[in-house]
């Protein structure tokens, strides 16, 4: 498909001029599974419009990781876009969570675009309030649900976003993103097979309760 057909269909926002400009100079990339794209402390060199696939973003502590939220088709990374327009270091780590297909925008353009294209800046208008209620969802977990509630949401929002069910996953990898220890997800996980909400083999967790 042509990219501006494929941009226009997907963000139909946006006017031809502005999309125009993207196809001029983003860059069009296929991105495979588990791919850093970016890491704390590093300088935002391009924005992520996600056309297919999902990207992950969580923030991390010595050995420990919090996922913050997903991002999805149609939607970009609003902490990569606040770090790229005022030039600051990135507060975040964002990997590819499936093999996806991207638009990396340069954080050069972002502020004449911002200005120049209402339609762009709605965007990320819509990116922030997106963001700040998933923070929310995030706090709120941390502060008030127990482990196990934290556990089984997590893997049904990873079943939604990344449309696979069995998960291929492993307890390690849980308890990395939810900031916790690999034994204490392997006795939730137990729990939550004998609850009849999951169902785990050697490799996969299938949820079959959503």
């Amino acid at each position: 498909m042509d990219l501006a057909v494929q941009i226009k269909q997907q963000f139909p926002h946006f006017n031809a001029e502005l999309i125009s400009e993207i196809v001029q100079h983003a860059i069009e990339k296929e991105v495979t599974k588990d791919t850093e794209l970016l890491r704390e402390g590093q300088f935002i060199k391009v924005i992520p419009l996600v056309l297919k696939g999902v990207l992950k973003v969580y923030t991390k502590h010595e050995d420990k990781e919090l996922l913050l939220y997903y991002i999805q088709p149609n939607e970009s990374c609003i902490m990569s876009f606040s770090a790229g327009i005022n030039n600051q270091p990135s507060k975040i780590y964002a990997v590819t969570e499936e093999d996806s297909h991207l638009l990396l925008i340069p954080a050069e353009k972002l502020s004449k675009w911002t200005k120049q294209f209402p339609d762009f800046n709605s965007l990320f208008f819509l990116q922030y309030n997106l963001r700040y209620s998933d923070l929310l969802d995030t706090i709120n977990s941390l502060l008030f649900e127990k482990l196990d509630k934290r556990v089984f949401d997590y893997l049904k929002e990873k079943v939604l976003v990344t449309q696979n069910n069995p998960l291929k996953i492993s307890h390690r990898q849980i308890a990395s993103e939810l900031g916790t220890a690999r034994e204490v997800i392997s006795r939730i996980i137990k729990k939550l097979e004998l609850e009849g909400k999951v169902k785990q083999s050697a490799t996969t967790i299938e949820i079959l309760d959503l």
